[in-house]
C-alpha cells in the first residue's frame, strides 16, 4: 500500500493481527519485573503503550525485538508470536529479526557516519543492494518516507550528527526503514524534541502505519491521543488494560487506569 492510499476505519478494522504476546513475562535475575502479557498488536495501526516511569512498558517493548537478550540476567518467559513464529523459538536469529521489527530509541542515536551511511549501514550488512545504484535508491527511498528527503538531499555526505534534534530521529527513522521492516517499535520518540519537532514526528508515526505496524511508548497522554489507534496502560509491571484509543481515554474499564489518566497517579 503506497503512503498516497490512506488506510480507511473500515479496513483497520479488519487487518489482520501482526504480532501477539500471551503470557510475557521478563525477570531480572529473581525480580519479576513484567507479569503475564497478552496483547496483540494489527497491522497498520500505532498502538500506545502508556503509564508510569518504572512500570514496564520499555522493557516490553524490548521483548518485541529481542532487545533484552542483550541485558545481562533477563530472562523472558511467554510467547511472542510475528507472522505465526514465536520470535523466541532456538531457530530465529535475533539480528535478522531485528531487521524485521526495527527500533527508534529515546534519543537520536545517528551513527558518527554521513546521512547517507548512516542509512546504507543496515542494508549493506544485510545484502540488500548488489550495486550503488541500487544503494542509492534504498537511501533516497528511506529519506523520503521519514520525511527528511528535501532538507538532506544536497548534503548526503555530511555527518548525521550535524542534524537539529528532530531531524536526526528522523534520520533514525529513516535508518529503521531502509531494511525494509514490518514493526517499527518507537522509544518516547519524542522526549528529546521541541513541540514543531514532536509535530513532524507525530505526522510522520500517521503517514507510516499505512506501511508498517507501530508500537511506541510515550509518557505523553495527549501524543497517545493523537497518534495511536490502540492504548495499553501498564502499572507496577502488569498490563491493567488495552482497547481503543478513545475509549481507553473517554470510558477506562480499571479504575487504576482512570486514575492514571486524571494525575490521580503516576
Amino acid at each position: 500500500m503506497s503512503l498516497d492510499q490512506p488506510v480507511n476505519d473500515s479496513e483497520i478494522m479488519e487487518t489482520e493481527i501482526k504480532v501477539s504476546a500471551r503470557g510475557v513475562g521478563v525477570f531480572y535475575g529473581e525480580a519479576n519485573a513484567l507479569r503475564d502479557v497478552d496483547i496483540d498488536f494489527r497491522q497498520h495501526q500505532v498502538t500506545s503503550l502508556i503509564g508510569p516511569s518504572g512500570c514496564g512498558k520499555s522493557t516490553f517493548l524490548r521483548c518485541l525485538n529481542r532487545m533484552n537478550d542483550t541485558v545481562d540476567g533477563c530472562r523472558v518467559v511467554g510467547s511472542i508470536v510475528l507472522d505465526g513464529q514465536n520470535i523466541y523459538s532456538k531457530d530465529v536469529d535475533p539480528v535478522e529479526l531485528r531487521a524485521r521489527v526495527g527500533m527508534v530509541f529515546q534519543k537520536p542515536n545517528p551513527f558518527p557516519k554521513s546521512i547517507y551511511d548512516n542509512i546504507g549501514y543496515g542494508p549493506r550488512i544485510h545484502g540488500m543492494a548488489t550495486n550503488k545504484t541500487e544503494m542509492d535508491e534504498i537511501v533516497e527511498s528511506s529519506l523520503k518516507l521519514a520525511g527528511l528527503w528535501d532538507e538532506v538531499k544536497d548534503r548526503l555526505d555530511e555527518p548525521g550528527t550535524g542534524l537539529s534534534g528532530g531531524q536526526q530521529q528522523r534520520l533514525c527513522i529513516a535508518r529503521a526503514i531502509a531494511v525494509a521492516p514490518e514493526v517499527i517499535l518507537m522509544d518516547e520518540p519524542c522526549s528529546a524534541l521541541d513541540p514543531i519537532a514532536t509535530a513532524k514526528i507525530e505526522e510522520l508515526i500517521d503517514e507510516l502505519r499505512q506501511n508498517y505496524t507501530i508500537v511506541i511508548v510515550t509518557h505523553s497522554m495527549q501524543q497517545a491521543a493523537r497518534v495511536s489507534q490502540r492504548t495499553a496502560f501498564f502499572h507496577l509491571g502488569n498490563l491493567v488494560e488495552q482497547g481503543d484509543t478513545e475509549q481507553i481515554f473517554t470510558n477506562p474499564v480499571d479504575d487504576r487506569t482512570q486514575s492514571y489518566i486524571t494525575g490521580r497517579i503516576g
